[in-house]
C-alpha cells in the first residue's frame, strides 16, 4: 500500500498556488498551503478537501525573510511526510534599473529569491531523511531572457534559476529533484497589483490551471527520471 503523498506549496491562497493546490487534490496529494491570507488559504483547503485529500492551512509572510527558515521547519515537522515543495510566492516589479529605489530591490529579492533559499533550507534535512523528494520552483521566461523595465524582476528570476540548478547538482546523490518551472506570461492577480505597470492582452496568456497541470506532471515523473527545467509559453503569442 502506498503512503499518501504530502505537497507544501507557497502562496497557495489565488492564481498559480491556488490552482496547483486543487490539481494536487485531484491527484490525490495531501497539501500543506501556505500564504499570507488566511481567508483565502481556508476557501482553498475546503476546495482541495471536497477532494478527500488532508489539506492543512498554515499563516506565514515569506516577505519576513529572517522567520521564514524556522516558520517552514516548524511546518515541516507537523507533516507525517513531505514528498513535494512547490516554491510559487512572488511578485512581479515594473521599473527601470536607473529608477529602481534600492528598498523596492531589497523588497523584491527578498521574497522572491532569499524567501525561497530559506524554504529549501528548511525542507532538504527532511527530504534528505527519506532519500527523495521533488522541489519545483516557480521561475518565469524571465529567467531566460531580460525585458526592459522589468529587470528587478528578471535578476530574481535569472538568481531563482542558477539556486535551482545549483540544488539539482548538490542533491541529486541524495535522491532529491530539483526543478526549474519558467512560464511565460499567465493570466493571475500579478497584473493588478501596484507594483506592476504593464498593459497586455491578458486573455492571450496562460491560465493558472495549465500552469498547474504542468507543475502536477513535473512533480509525478517516475522517480528515476526529473524533468529539471521546463519552459512554458503561450501560444497565442504573448510573451
Amino acid at each position: 500500500m502506498t503512503t499518501a503523498q504530502y505537497a507544501l506549496i507557497t502562496g497557495a491562497s489565488s492564481g498559480i498556488g491556488k490552482a496547483t493546490a486543487l490539481a494536487f487534490a485531484k491527484a490525490g496529494i495531501n497539501l500543506a498551503l501556505v500564504g499570507r491570507n488566511s481567508q483565502k488559504l481556508d476557501t482553498v483547503a475546503q476546495q482541495a478537501r471536497d477532494f478527500g485529500v488532508d489539506a492543512r492551512v498554515f499563516t506565514v509572510d515569506l516577505s519576513e525573510i529572517s522567520q521564514v527558515r524556522e516558520n517552514i521547519s516548524a511546518i515541516v515537522a507537523e507533516l507525517p511526510r513531505l514528498d513535494i515543495v512547490v516554491n510559487n510566492a512572488g511578485m512581479g516589479y515594473t521599473n527601470g534599473l536607473l529608477e529602481t529605489p534600492l528598498a523596492d530591490w531589497q523588497r523584491v529579492m527578498d521574497l522572491n529569491l532569499t524567501s525561497v533559499f530559506q524554504v529549501i533550507q528548511a525542507v532538504l534535512p527532511k527530504l534528505r531523511s527519506q532519500k527523495q523528494g521533488t522541489i519545483i520552483n516557480l521561475s518565469s521566461i524571465a529567467a531566460h531572457q531580460a525585458f526592459p523595465n522589468w529587470g528587478l524582476y528578471c535578476v530574481t528570476k535569472f538568481g531563482l534559476l542558477a539556486l535551482t540548478k545549483t540544488l539539482a547538482a548538490e542533491e541529486r546523490s541524495s535522491g532529491i529533484r530539483a526543478i526549474s518551472m519558467s512560464p511565460g506570461s499567465v493570466n493571475t492577480g500579478i497584473w493588478d497589483t501596484e507594483t506592476v505597470q504593464a498593459d497586455f492582452d491578458r486573455t492571450a496568456m496562460l491560465t493558472p490551471e495549465v500552469v498547474a497541470d504542468s507543475i502536477l506532471y513535473a512533480a509525478q515523473m517516475p522517480q528515476g527520471a526529473v524533468l529539471e527545467e521546463l519552459i512554458l509559453l503561450p501560444t497565442a503569442g504573448t510573451f
